[in-house]
């Protein structure tokens, strides 16, 4: 059996079926996880937008404050910060007009809340947490 929301079938229709990914916690060191998962998912198509407080840009693409900020749609609202701010993170994303569009919250490694995964799935969103979308991502492709 699989771990909580780490459904292989899950999984692979989110990434089938998206394209806008909202990096929180993307890093502007290229040596950082963030960095390197955000640049690895855009040389395959996907649209990555860095969710940074400080950085202007990264890797030559304009970097935003908040999700609010953020101009175009998300799909999957990835997150690299620690699972302590993922409460405050859910009320970020419950209060973007554009949340409809929301299709997943996807944590990485070692980032886990479970009522905020219920709370998530009650909106209809999928959840995947505890799990490197890169990685993932080449599970599929294998």
């Amino acid at each position: 059996m699989n771990p909580p929301y780490k459904d292989p079938t899950v999984i692979q229709h989110v990434l089938a079926n998206t394209k806008y990914i909202a990096v929180v916690g993307h890093s502007p060191r290229p040596d950082r996880p963030s960095y390197q998962v955000s640049s690895y998912m855009r040389q395959r198509g996907y649209i990555a937008y860095p969710v940074h407080p400080i950085a202007k840009e990264i890797d030559g693409h304009r970097c935003y404050p908040r999700l609010a900020d953020v101009p175009g749609p998300i799909d999957i609202v990835n997150v690299f910060r620690r699972s302590e701010v993922l409460p405050d993170l859910l009320d970020e994303i419950l209060a973007l007009e554009t949340m409809s569009d929301v299709k997943c919250l996807w944590t990485q490694f070692d980032i886990y809340d479970a009522t905020v995964a219920q709370t998530a799935i009650d909106h209809g969103w999928q959840v995947i947490m505890d799990a490197c979308l890169k990685i993932e991502w080449q599970k599929i492709q294998s």
